[in-house]
């Protein structure tokens, strides 16, 4: 049997979303015994600067940094294959990808896709300011012949609320907060909502949410395993 490729995590943006994605991939690895699992190496660096404030120009902390040194410290420690459970983060893709020798996945063209294979012409983003801002999803959508709405700004308000004020700090979502912003976009006409920010992923994952949301974590961490050569159980 072909070794299966080491997976390299870039996570810790943030540690929970980071812990989640290491759980899903070794949820949905088909495997009878440990040995079967896909070896990986995880850089949790909490302490990386916030991407959302470094693109939106609120801070001067540079993230893209830290990302690739610890990027580098995973392919130095055997990394073959990296995966970034970050949408925000993709805002680096390109620089990264050029400055590490290894494959960087992407979920945000990855989950774009996704959303093609699952029949949606028009989709709707919930995702943190700076990857609103930035067209990051927009742009891959537009790519994958998608239409892609974002919410308006008092909604995306409340998008923002629920990542930061409660998720990242440890809160439960409120999830009406949450409703608000999702339905203005299937009242747009949206067939099926991105969870393009892995914090929200973390609301899908408590079972809160129906078989209209993709779940960008959840499309990287099939990605991860099929490239790392393993085959995918029990996902979506």
């Amino acid at each position: 049997m072909e070794k299966s490729k080491v997976l390299g995590i870039l996570g810790g943006l943030g540690p929970m979303a980071t812990a989640y994605f290491y759980e899903l991939v070794i949820a949905h690895t088909v495997a009878a015994r440990d040995q079967d699992h896909i070896d990986m190496v995880i850089s949790s660096k909490a302490t990386t600067p916030d991407r959302t404030a470094y693109i939106l120009g609120e801070s001067a902390d540079d993230p893209f940094d830290v990302m690739e040194r610890e990027a580098h410290r995973l392919v130095t420690f055997g990394a073959e294959v990296i995966a970034i459970p970050c949408n925000t983060a993709h805002y680096f893709y390109t620089r990264l990808d050029a400055a590490i020798p290894v494959p960087v996945l992407n979920m945000v063209r990855l989950t774009a896709e996704k959303a093609v294979a699952k029949g949606c012409t028009r989709v709707g983003v919930l995702a943190t300011d700076g990857t609103v801002e930035t067209d990051t999803y927009q742009l891959a959508c537009r790519a994958a012949g998608l239409e892609c709405v974002v919410p308006d700004k008092a909604a995306q308000a409340l998008v923002m609320q629920v990542i930061y004020d409660d998720i990242k700090s440890g809160m439960p979502p409120n999830m009406a907060a949450f409703h608000i912003a999702a339905n203005q976009l299937f009242g747009a006409g949206c067939q099926c909502l991105i969870l393009g920010c892995t914090e929200l992923s973390l609301v899908k994952k408590q079972g809160l949410l129906d078989e209209r949301y993709i779940d960008s974590i959840e499309v990287l961490a099939e990605a991860a395993i099929v490239a790392c050569g393993k085959t995918v159980q029990g996902l979506y």
